[in-house]
């Protein structure tokens, strides 16, 4: 396991993506393939089972598999952190226990959703999962129906095992942190770059680089206008409907990952897939994991 400091030099963690195999079950041949082209592209870390890694679609056993799997076959060229966190705080209390007995490097926690605490109840939260190793907290408003504001994050900030947040709540809060001492990761890709070079971010917990790792290293390396511009109608196409369907969609347009979804997500109507294919490969293949991009042919597509 990695310390607190050297975790907070990797400005760039993939949320990776779960592959499915043809019966339904977890890819691991084909997450590995995945996990390998982030390290070639010199991706920091991986968040392992986040939204984007459907950590919501799978049985604690798969989820705790999944985080030991990648220990074992990549700790030792990436951060791996395992989205551990839940809205039942004894099952995430069990869950990070179980993580952190793998050799995962940090947890993500994130404040209970749907069935949303008291500001108290989560103080309370927060210090339990806290107090088994370190841990990003996630703020993400627009999933959990609960904004985590300074006045709550500020008094957790001084636990030795806080890492920092992943804040989705845009260039002002985050650069409010970074001013307090507090480390911060956009949790939006298409403000990633401003977030880094102009809000002082430590970097990003990125969607996006789960297909184009390469430049989203660039962005996050040193200043680079063009590239963010050129990038921002990608981004915005792979929120064209909630995550993780776009990139889903995305990787099996490019043969990264078989077309096979688990619902409740399945792939993109066939005109939003062709706005991609022309959004992908204007950029060149060898940026993009998986190379070129075609349509998904619909009798290929595996719903489970």
């Amino acid at each position: 396991m990695r310390n607190i400091e050297t975790i907070k030099k990797a400005s760039l963690i993939t949320a990776i993506k779960t592959p499915y195999d043809l019966h339904g079950n977890i890819d691991l041949a084909g997450f590995d393939a995945l996990v390998e082209a982030q390290i070639a592209a010199g991706v920091d870390g991986i968040v392992v089972g986040g939204t984007t890694g459907e950590g919501q679609l799978m049985n604690w056993e798969e989820h705790l598999m999944l985080i030991a799997h990648s220990v074992n076959r990549f700790s030792d060229k990436l951060v791996i952190v395992g989205n551990t966190g839940s809205n039942n705080t004894r099952e995430a209390v069990k869950a990070t226990e179980y993580g952190f007995a793998s050799g995962m490097d940090a947890a993500l926690q994130i404040n209970p959703y749907y069935g949303r605490t008291s500001e108290a109840g989560l103080a309370e939260h927060f210090a339990r999962v806290l107090d088994i190793g370190p841990a990003f907290i996630y703020n993400v408003p627009g999933r959990t129906g609960q904004d985590l504001t300074p006045e709550i994050i500020e008094p957790l900030a001084s636990h030795a095992n806080f890492v920092g947040m992943k804040e989705c709540a845009g260039h002002e809060r985050i650069a409010y942190y970074e001013q307090k001492g507090i480390a911060c990761w956009s949790g939006n890709d298409d403000q990633a770059h401003d977030s880094r070079h102009v809000h002082q971010s430590h970097g990003v917990i990125s969607v996006t680089s789960n297909l184009v790792p390469q430049l989203f290293r660039a962005l996050m390396d040193s200043p680079n206008e063009s590239l963010n511009a050129q990038l921002q109608p990608l981004m915005n196409w792979l929120f064209c409907e909630p995550n993780p369907i776009a990139i889903n969609t995305a990787l099996a347009m490019t043969g990264a990952a078989l077309p096979v979804f688990r619902l409740p997500y399945v792939p993109l109507s066939e005109s939003q897939q062709r706005t991609g294919v022309e959004l992908i490969n204007q950029l060149n293949a060898e940026t993009v994991v998986g190379g070129v991009a075609d349509v998904i042919n619909p009798a290929d597509v595996k719903l489970y």
